[in-house]
């Protein structure tokens, strides 16, 4: 096998690929387009907005509502089939709008392709279309330029490229024309340029070597097509529960249909019956309660910043517990910016101690030997940084350059190592410090220059290594007050004026974000493309653990032995692509529920494979973005935090919603089951849809606006194996719905008084009765889940107008439709006993089921 382009020469790149340094004549180029295609990333047709629409509908829950809704017809009772029907198309509408936004996520890749490139075919230079570009193709890049194809560089001339999208190294990468390993990280893959990378500075000459879905970007595209969406676990629970609840349904009515008609009830009033046991054991407002306080939370979310792409991606982030993050513009700034510098064996930091005179030269030199511009986000990272530091500093660079205009100048090249610049007064060079030293005959110190010795010289390279380890650029700085020659000899001496180390700081609140996420039970590990170094100092200056794993010792361990590592290691360096979803893929492995944050291209694989993807809104390319489930608009990692904790309170409330209906619907079932069986019609279907339309609905929806509990995020993460119908809501659910049961039917044998079948009073006290323990249920249910009792003014108001419906079917001529008659004092009187009664034994369920849970924490 032939050795990869990096690790050859040029001249060996031309001949394999049968190319010049003329470049390709117009059959060849004919030729290869026919043989390769457009140089562009192949959009996945996915899936048709049909399938899409009807993928909604394909939940066992949602055939058991349908079954619901056709059995109401045939009884009789069309307004209960239209509010079954009305709930499950406004789901399905809701599911389908986020389902189609996310079908995007290869069409961004399509963004990335450069419009035009500079190309030499048969000996001339030209404009083309960079969709026609072709292997073999040889390319002129200059700073400005969108890299359009993989290509090898056989010529470079300070060439610099920013490669964050695709590597996640933080500074743009100097590039040469000199081969390297083969087995050389992507990164460090000087003699190469990718395609959708970005040309910060130089010029260089290159030939492609790959083109569309043969490039490293075509390649993050064949990953995300062979990605699969995954269901959270609340999805795949509430699918679960709509087979047992349609398997329930039918036995039940398998069961009471005969027993009924063995009791010569009427066929039409035993079908009556039937339909009433499934309206009563299908929660039919469970999709549209879960999704919209699903829906409530996204909005909270997005008031603080954080939107959400996937409505069930805000109920699995509350149950991450690890969090694997980019370095590069998610921990960091992802910005070049001055740290600290180093003047005769002073140390500064910048920003923290005033600035001096020998300072205020420092930077005024670094300013006017800058390209960068004061508020521009143009040029060159590290520019940049220098000309902010000056401004920080109370330099005004454009006067100063005003005041100090160039006469010549000797721009920066990987070669060289070094730019110079000349004005009247003095001249000005910057580059690396081993190379500025080099040339260096003076040092400045407090009294001026001073002829610079060898002892000196070693505690420069002393400083150089000790601003190294802290993972800073270093830069040397000096000046001459006469002229410069190409190689940088001056024709005065050659003050050595001091050092400036870089770095792209950490974001000032992530260290206190990321400590606040572990006391919550959740592991962070860094994942970059950066060196091993830099990550460390910023894992170590956040607080992580600094345990570090090279991309490279990675590739050779086996899966196996990497699910073993992975959860010792906190720190990833060099990573490539395909390194991020093995990362990944052995924590899943190890039964955790991860959460991946990015913002470039490389991320989106990971992105899309982790439980959560996590974009960046600002820095984040859109390919990570529309594989992302979470895009966090301020780009900022305490985002991430509150958003957690958000994502906690949701999925409470969504808890409290499923135990109340259920344990409501197993009351329901129970109390028409067991009448059923002594030939008593109790709660007719029409009663049970107006039982579930008050207390499912306002006071249910309302329930999506709690508040989070105070001790929301110092519980551990939920157990990915519990699922929200556990032990503990199971027992919940029965007791509850026991006590509901038993206090029920003892209030119709009460009402009843011996009467052969259920007089229109026993079935108001039962109706009525019923409405107002759930309520009471309610507030328990609450309680449980440690939520503050009257912080939540939105289901006072939702209880308080349910209950005015309760009583206007008591009160007005609504009665009629409902088959109820009006209640007395003494009515009331002994619905608020069975209350009494209830709320001691609801609160005794409560405290043994909080004692299992916490148990299991």
């Amino acid at each position: 096998m032939d050795p990869p382009a990096h690790a050859q020469s040029p001249d060996a790149v031309y001949d394999a690929l049968d190319s010049g340094p003329d470049g390709l004549s117009a059959e060849s180029v004919r030729d290869r387009r026919a043989e390769h295609g457009p140089n562009e990333v192949a959009r996945d047709q996915g899936r048709s907005v049909f399938r899409i629409f009807a993928t909604q509908f394909q939940s066992v829950l949602i055939y058991v509502l349908v079954v619901a809704a056709a059995l109401s017809v045939w009884a009789g009772h069309a307004v209960d089939a239209v509010l079954i029907t009305v709930i499950v198309v406004a789901n399905g509408l809701f599911g389908f709008v986020q389902d189609y936004r996310a079908e995007e996520s290869l069409a961004a890749l399509r963004e990335l392709t450069a419009p035009t490139a500079t190309v030499r075919r048969a000996g001339t230079t030209t404009d083309v279309e960079a969709t026609r570009l072709v292997p073999g193709d040889v390319l002129e890049l200059t700073g400005g330029d969108v890299v359009p194809a993989d290509c090898r560089l056989v010529e470079t001339t300070g060439l610099e490229i920013d490669e964050a999208a695709l590597t996640g190294e933080s500074a743009p990468v100097g590039k040469s024309a000199d081969a390297v390993d083969a087995d050389t990280p992507l990164a460090e893959r000087t003699p190469m340029a990718y395609k959708g990378t970005n040309v910060t500075r130089g010029r260089g000459v290159a030939v492609v070597t790959a083109t569309g879905m043969g490039t490293e970007v075509g390649a993050i595209a064949q990953e995300l097509a062979a990605t699969e969406t995954t269901e959270t676990p609340l999805q795949r629970e509430l699918d679960s529960l709509g087979r047992r609840l349609g398997l329930g349904v039918v036995v039940l009515a398998a069961l009471v249909v005969p027993l009924l008609l063995l009791q010569g009830t009427d066929p039409f009033q035993a079908a009556l019956t039937a339909v009433s046991l499934a309206v009563a054991a299908v929660p039919e407002g469970l999709p549209a309660v879960v999704t919209l306080t699903l829906a409530l939370g996204v909005r909270r979310m997005a008031d603080e910043n954080a939107l959400v792409r996937r409505l069930p991606a805000v109920e699995a982030l509350g149950g991450v517990d690890v969090i694997c993050t980019d370095k590069t513009g998610t921990l960091t700034r992802g910005e070049m910016a001055v740290s600290r510098v180093w003047i005769n064996d002073s140390v500064i930091e910048h920003d923290t101690e005033p600035v001096e005179d020998r300072v205020h030269l420092l930077l005024r030199a670094a300013a006017l030997c800058s390209d960068a511009t004061p508020d521009s986000d143009a040029g060159d990272p590290t520019e940049r940084a220098l000309v902010a530091a000056a401004e920080d500093a109370g330099i005004d660079v454009a006067a100063l350059r005003d005041d100090h205009p160039r006469t010549d100048e000797i721009p920066f090249s990987s070669e060289r190592k070094w730019m110079g610049t000349v004005h009247e007064e003095r001249s000005y060079l910057k580059g690396a410090p081993e190379v500025v030293l080099s040339k260096a005959d003076h040092v400045l110190t407090d009294d001026g220059p001073e002829p610079l010795t060898d002892e000196g010289a070693d505690r420069i390279r002393e400083q150089v290594r000790t601003f190294a380890d802290d993972a800073l650029r270093v830069l040397a700085v000096a000046y001459t007050e006469g002229d410069l020659t190409a190689d940088g000899v001056a024709e005065d001496a050659l003050v050595f004026v001091g050092l400036v180390g870089l770095i792209d700081p950490p974001r000032e609140e992530v260290a206190d974000a990321i400590a606040a996420t572990e006391r919550a039970g959740i592991d962070v590990k860094m994942v970059t493309g950066d060196n091993v170094r830099t990550a460390a100092a910023i894992a170590e200056s956040l607080g992580m653990h600094t345990e570090v794993m090279e991309g490279r010792e990675l590739a050779e361990m086996t899966d196996e032995t990497l699910r073993d590592r992975v959860e010792d290691v906190d720190v990833f360096a060099r990573t490539a692509p395909e390194h991020k979803v093995r990362i990944l893929r052995a924590l899943q492995a190890n039964g955790h529920r991860v959460a991946m944050t990015g913002d470039g291209v490389n991320d989106a694989p990971a992105l899309k494979h982790a439980d959560i993807g996590v974009a960046m809104g600002i820095r984040g390319t859109d390919v990570a973005k529309q594989a992302s489930d979470i895009v966090l608009l301020d780009d900022n990692y305490a985002t991430i935090e509150r958003a957690v904790e958000r994502g906690r309170a949701i999925f409470d409330n969504v808890w409290k919603f499923v135990a109340y209906l259920l344990s409501a619907n197993i009351a329901e079932v129970a109390i028409v089951f067991i009448a059923s069986l002594f030939g008593y019609l109790v709660l007719p279907a029409v009663q049970l849809l107006w039982i579930n339309l008050l207390t499912d609905g306002l006071p249910a929806v309302a329930l999506g606006a709690d508040p989070s509990s105070e001790n929301v995020m110092d519980r551990p993460p939920r157990d990915p194996d519990r699922g929200i119908v556990d032990r503990g809501m199971l027992g919940l659910m029965g007791g509850l719905g026991t006590i509901s049961t038993l206090l029920m039917l003892g209030l119709l044998l009460l009402t009843l008084d011996g009467a052969p079948a259920v007089t229109p009073y026993a079935m108001t006290m039962v109706f009525t009765g019923f409405v107002a323990i759930e309520f009471e249920k309610l507030y328990v249910i609450r309680w449980l889940r440690e939520t503050p009792t009257l912080s939540n003014l939105w289901l006072a108001g939702a209880v308080a107008v349910s209950a005015l419906l309760q009583l206007a079917v008591l009160y007005t001529p609504l009665r009629r439709y409902f088959g109820t008659v009006a209640l007395t004092v003494s009515d009331w009187g002994r619905i608020g006993t069975v209350l009494a009664v209830a709320l001691p034994a609801y609160l005794a369920v409560a405290v043994a089921v909080r004692r299992w849970n916490r148990s299991k924490r």
